[in-house]
């Protein structure tokens, strides 16, 4: 017989403000770094390290893949770390300091020959992807460990999100800045990297520090469900991949982010080399783009209490696909609508950071009600795997398209040079018609996801009988 614990546990109890906040500022360090990878990375190997377009969607590919693979290799040993920091906070805490160096070295122009370059940003790029892994998988698999309110849950996203998209814009913010005041393109992406890398760091131990009360209140309270035999790995990849709504929010996922990277890694070609604007400009046409998306979360994020998460997903991405139609046909000049346009993709960014996430806690629960486990950081991980490998091969054809089509690279203090028709349309193309067709998917996999509102309130009851009833078996 065991001692009786109380009636309420810690994790179904309302998280406090302070916690939502911590949480929330965990997501700054890796949102700043993945923002600049996305928005600055392919730009910066063909225009300030000299590297051809196919040689630097390469890297970014090889990086992503390995992103890939590493991801549920870390989920998978999260799920069993057992720690008096609990499962996740370890990773967090000895994975910052390293994810942080890494990225900064990312962003060095070695005095190598071309390969010489090529094969350093390999190196270099593995080793960060590696220890972003290590920081940001543990700490998204808190989520579903912090709260199992349905609403809640969007709420902390909502917090998460925030931050994500605040760090996206300081650090877009902070590339306008620095481009007024250097004109080194090499010095540009140095002092940028330096500052985010130190303030990522520090934002990881805060949340670390601000949730850790939380879990070690959770970790004190055993779960009382099932304690089946462990799965081998293979055995657990195979329940996660034969989990129906799970397969649908890696749809809705993949195709959200593979429209956002896609159009991020393009847009500085696009406003340099279509439009004929300075590096200033771009930097002020992503903030637009990313505050509008900022703004927009905690609105979207009441919408969908009222009207459902998947309902908020069709508008934002509506808006979404006309901002992209108008972007193929807008010409050089037209920069006063290029940004009514920015506003309205905007709308649409803010869907995509807060529905996908918000719907997997969901899948986690139900995996609970059908395997008496839980399994967070098995979901988080094959999600991200897959997603990571989209985005590889469609970053990486975005690279191949402007060798294809005969884009011209340049090196740091040169000139920017101007580009063949050819390289103009498929900046054009890889800007407006592919992330289009990205939506489009990703609109009509929502359509069939079939996890409502309804739904999860059902299984959330079941789990809380289940629960009820193995207290009762064990007094």
């Amino acid at each position: 017989m065991t001692t009786q614990r109380p009636d309420i546990a810690p994790e179904s109890k309302k998280l406090s403000f302070i916690t939502k906040l911590a949480y929330g500022v965990g997501d700054l360090g890796p949102a700043m770094t993945a923002n600049l990878l996305v928005f600055l990375l392919l730009p910066f190997f063909t225009n300030v390290a000299g590297l051809r377009p196919e040689l630097a969607g390469l890297i970014l590919m090889i990086g992503k893949i390995w992103d890939a693979v590493n991801d549920p290799i870390v989920g998978f040993l999260s799920d069993r770390t057992r720690s008096r920091w609990g499962r996740r906070h370890p990773w967090m805490i000895f994975g910052a300091i390293p994810f942080a160096f890494f990225f900064f070295l990312l962003w060095m122009v070695p005095d190598l020959s071309e390969w010489g370059k090529f094969w350093y940003y390999v190196a270099i790029g593995i080793l960060f992807h590696l220890f972003y892994t290590v920081v940001n998988l543990p700490y998204a698999a808190l989520t579903a460990e912090l709260t199992q309110d349905y609403n809640e849950r969007t709420i902390l996203n909502g917090f998460r999100f925030s931050f994500s998209i605040g760090g996206s814009i300081f650090s877009l913010a902070l590339g306008f800045i620095v481009a007024l005041l250097i004109r080194d393109k090499a010095q540009q992406h140095l002092v940028i990297a330096g500052i985010c890398t130190a303030i990522a760091a520090i934002a990881l131990y805060l949340s670390v520090w601000g949730t850790r009360s939380r879990v070690a209140a959770i970790d004190r309270q055993p779960l009382p469900t099932e304690t089946p035999q462990r799965l081998p790995f293979f055995e657990q990849l195979r329940i996660a991949l034969t989990n129906r709504p799970y397969l649908f929010v890696i749809g809705i996922y993949l195709c959200s982010w593979l429209a956002v990277q896609i159009t991020a890694s393009t847009m500085k070609f696009y406003v340099v080399s279509w439009m004929g604007l300075g590096d200033a400009m771009f930097y002020l046409t992503a903030v637009t783009v990313q505050g509008t998306a900022l703004i927009l979360l905690s609105i979207w994020a009441k919408i969908s209490q009222r009207v459902g998460k998947q309902t908020v997903y069709y508008m934002g991405m509506g808006l979404w696909t006309i901002a992209h139609a108008g972007l193929f046909f807008l010409q050089p000049g037209q920069v006063p609508l290029m940004f009514v346009l920015a506003v309205m993709a905007g709308f649409g960014v803010s869907t995509a950071y807060l529905v996908p996430w918000s719907l997997l806690p969901d899948v986690v629960d139900l995996d609970e009600l059908n395997t008496g486990q839980r399994r967070e950081g098995v979901f988080y991980s094959f999600m991200l795997l897959l997603q990571k490998i989209g985005l590889a091969l469609g970053i990486a054809l975005v690279g191949q398209a402007l060798g294809w089509a005969g884009y011209i690279p340049s090196v740091a203090g040169e000139p920017v040079p101007i580009q063949p028709d050819s390289a103009l349309l498929a900046i054009r193309l890889s800007i407006a018609p592919l992330p289009t067709l990205c939506l489009v998917c990703g609109i009509v996999l929502t359509y069939f996801y079939p996890i409502s509102r309804q739904v999860h309130q059902e299984i959330l009851l079941k789990l809380r009988e289940r629960k009820q009833q193995l207290r009762g078996d064990r007094l």
